[in-house]
């Protein structure tokens, strides 16, 4: 069984930690849904919305003090349990 992440793990065990990370992630346009991405996100984290042109999206950008590389990768999990939530 491959890890869907295995290659993210990868290329962020080259980092060195803690490190400021910036998630970034779309969604329809739905407050409800940049609710339960702040959720998934400590307090601390920096988090800034913007909607798209025409406003059908937001965009949600999230920058938080990261420990390890699996830290990253938990919060990347932790969004993806969220229906429509597309992480660059």
């Amino acid at each position: 069984m491959t890890d869907e992440f295995q290659h993210l793990r990868e290329l962020l065990s080259q980092n060195d930690y803690p490190s400021l990370y910036l998630f970034k992630f779309i969604v329809k346009q739905d407050p409800e849904k940049v609710v339960e991405i702040k959720k998934c996100f400590n307090e601390s984290a920096e988090i800034e919305t913007k909607p798209s042109k025409n406003g059908n999206y937001i965009a949600v950008s999230v920058k938080e003090m990261m420990l390890t590389a699996e830290a990253i990768i938990d919060r990347y999990k932790a969004v993806g349990e969220i229906k429509n939530v597309i992480a660059l």
